[in-house]
């Protein structure tokens, strides 16, 4: 293979949250972490060159500027013409979005106001479909326009700040971006779901065609990809506009009051991972308490407050501590071989149901032929601790795996959001840097 013989393989990618962006200290995104683990199965050096655009990427490929574009490129039949494919990896739907509050158009017809898309974009069967849908109609009551001034997601911000009415975007970016602006709207489906994969020159060498799926082929069946998913994806496909809003609210007028012992007791994580904890367990409430007798911010049990030197569980600043200290003690007790972010999703169920329920749901997931190191495969066998018949087999018996599971979603998603507002909050030269450890 030419590339194998070279040591190199430059892969071309575009700027967005779900493919490249310059993280606090490397690179990270979904398509960058395939594209890092496709040059490590090659046993070559990886070069990522990020493009501002569609066009920009295919000009660098049809020059042999690069090998392949990895940028949620469309698997279609007018663009199989001109570019070779490797095996589909995701599938995405396109989505029209408005401003909850206006009223829902459910198709075309029923548009009123101003529909803007970004005009380099690799869905251009989208935009297709739109001229069309605009050129049917007789006197519509909506404009149509393409801009290359802005990407999609500054449209979404200008849906946002009103200066536009709608847009279209994929599915991946809305569901992350909806963690921050949950008065983005799905109106209706432009495009249903839809094959998307990496992208070589139609004249590029057969073996590298032949690489992509080998690749692709072993990390489906390795559930390397399945991991990556769920890293980006896996936590945010689920969208609750009233409690994400009610949740943003809160991080906007109750979160300060506590932010400075969050951030002195956090220890070895990222402070916001434990506000989002403590959001899950007593919405920021002091003196919550549950039904089982847990109380406090942190909705510590007694032996657990004793265990931590916490006198007074309704005490904010002990709370915080106490359930912080308990947080890091159990990460630090997940087993060694097993690498972030999962260990963090482990510590967290096993913060809800206890390291031995936890253990048991990782023995259940071994003995069904799954990875019991991986958060997963693990998440799927969690709901397995409510029925007797595999309950009764395990060390430490019943216990309400699926509510683990939705709890480590939620603090997931609630961590994302707390992540978005404080880096939107600080000035570029004092925004927070995760201390999330690396994966």
């Amino acid at each position: 293979m030419q590339i194998t013989q070279g040591g190199v393989i430059k892969v071309g990618t575009q700027y967005g949250p779900t493919t490249y962006l310059n993280g606090p200290t490397e690179p990270q995104g979904f398509e960058y972490e395939m594209a890092k683990g496709f040059a490590e199965y090659l046993g070559v050096k990886l070069e990522v060159y990020p493009y501002y655009s569609t066009t920009e990427l295919l000009q660098a490929l049809r020059k042999g500027s690069i090998d392949l574009i990895a940028s949620n490129m469309p698997v279609t039949a007018e663009n199989r013409k001109h570019l070779k494919f490797s095996p589909a990896y995701q599938q995405l739907s396109q989505k029209l979005v408005f401003l909850q509050g206006r009223t829902r158009p459910k198709s075309f017809g029923e548009l009123e106001g101003e529909l803007v898309l970004a005009s380099d974009t690799s869905d251009e069967h989208v935009i297709r479909k739109v001229k069309k849908a605009y050129e049917a109609e007789t006197n519509p009551n909506w404009s149509f326009e393409l801009t290359d001034e802005k990407d999609e997601l500054e449209l979404l911000e200008a849906i946002i700040s009103g200066d536009i009415t709608y847009t279209i975007v994929d599915s991946n970016l809305l569901s992350l971006i909806r963690r921050k602006y949950p008065e983005l709207s799905i109106a209706f489906t432009v495009n249903a779901d839809h094959p998307v994969g990496w992208a070589t020159s139609i004249e590029s060498d057969d073996s590298l065609s032949g690489a992509l799926i080998e690749y692709f082929g072993l990390i489906k069946q390795n559930d390397t990809l399945a991991v990556l998913e769920d890293k980006y994806f896996g936590h945010v496909r689920q969208f609750n506009y009233v409690d994400t809003t009610l949740f943003l609210k809160a991080a906007k007028e109750v979160l300060p009051k506590y932010e400075p012992w969050f951030r002195q007791y956090a220890g070895d994580v990222d402070w916001r991972l434990i506000a989002a904890m403590s959001y899950q367990e007593s919405h920021w409430d002091p003196r919550a308490k549950s039904p089982t007798g847990v109380r406090g911010m942190m909705m510590l049990t007694l032996p657990t407050a004793r265990d931590w030197k916490v006198t007074s569980r309704l005490d904010p600043e002990q709370s915080i501590r106490g359930g912080s200290q308990y947080f890091n003690s159990l990460l630090r007790r997940v087993p060694a071989r097993i690498s972030f972010p999962d260990r963090l999703w482990f510590a967290l169920a096993a913060y809800n149901i206890g390291l031995g329920h936890l253990e048991d749901a990782r023995v259940l997931t071994q003995r069904q032929g799954a990875n019991p190191d991986l958060w997963v495969d693990v998440k799927k066998h969690l709901p397995l601790l409510r029925q007797k018949r595999f309950y009764k087999t395990t060390r430490y018996g019943y216990a309400r795996g699926n509510e683990a599971l939705q709890y480590v979603a939620n603090i997931r998603r609630y961590y994302d959001s707390l992540v978005y507002y404080y880096d939107e909050q600080a000035p570029a030269d004092e925004q927070p840097i995760p201390v999330l450890p690396d994966t």
